[in-house]
């Protein structure tokens, strides 16, 4: 019977420990759109779980990494909540394709706009970015959550090797290996190379477009010809046929 009890108890014991670990191993993380290669482009989402049973959030602040500033920051429209970026001076303007880049983005804020996260959901929030450092293996964006009720968490520690994982982790981008490409990487590679694609249809269509109009221009030539000539003959007959009619009448 003590036996039984004391099983019981260490089962509920367990059970409990769970069930408080599971929302505390919630946290404001960030994953790419499939890969993130160094030098490259990538759509990142920021994922924003809500941790509270009484309160909703409305408003995340994600901080870009100093040291790795990026030259192209574009937010998603999220249905909902207002986007506010900040923009700092670069203490080493960046070169990118042949011009350079005296400022970069800071923070991204999202403000709750007739939306919000209840208890029980999670949001998204995608943002196009690059290029990706190639010097690095990692990126980390402290990331600060507000809740309705005043509520303020900042998910600013950054990982350290080999130790467990922080109470407040910061989320943590992991860069795969550069490819050859460097607009690959996501949906952000997509749209360069969609950009690239309308420029060389642009002038494809041009092209022919011109074609049509030179093969338009010497089939009218040659229409043209081909009725002058039977213009030429048709007056020919007749006035063949006019000497032919008079010389009956003579006789």
């Amino acid at each position: 019977m003590n036996l039984s009890r004391i099983a019981l108890a260490t089962g509920v014991a367990a059970s409990t420990v769970l069930l408080l670990a599971g929302p505390a191993a919630a946290h404001v993380s960030v994953q790419p759109q499939g890969e993130a290669a160094k030098g490259g482009y990538a759509t990142l989402n920021f994922k924003v779980p809500n941790e509270r049973d009484q309160a909703s959030t409305v408003k995340l602040e994600v901080n870009f990494p100093a040291e790795h500033p990026l030259s192209s920051v574009t937010p998603e429209a999220v249905p909902g909540w207002k986007i506010e970026i900040t923009k700092g001076k670069l203490d080493k303007p960046l070169e990118v394709h042949g011009r350079k880049i005296t400022e970069a983005v800071t923070k991204v804020t999202w403000t709750a706009d007739g939306s919000k996260i209840e208890p029980g959901y999670f949001q998204q929030f995608p943002v196009s970015v690059g290029r990706l450092p190639e010097d690095a293996d990692q990126m980390i964006f402290k990331a600060i959550q507000t809740y309705d009720n005043k509520e303020v968490v900042r998910w600013i520690e950054e990982p350290k090797a080999g130790g467990e994982e922080p109470d407040s982790p910061a989320p943590v981008l992991a860069l795969s290996a550069a490819s050859d490409d460097h607009h690959a990487g996501g949906a952000a590679g997509d749209d360069h190379a969609a950009d690239d694609k309308a420029t060389d249809k642009a002038a494809s269509a041009e092209g022919d477009k011109k074609e049509t109009h030179a093969a338009s221009s010497s089939s009218s030539d040659t229409t043209a010809r081909t009725l002058g000539i039977i213009g030429i003959v048709v007056g020919i007959a007749g006035v063949a046929f006019g000497v032919l009619a008079g010389r009956r009448r003579t006789a």
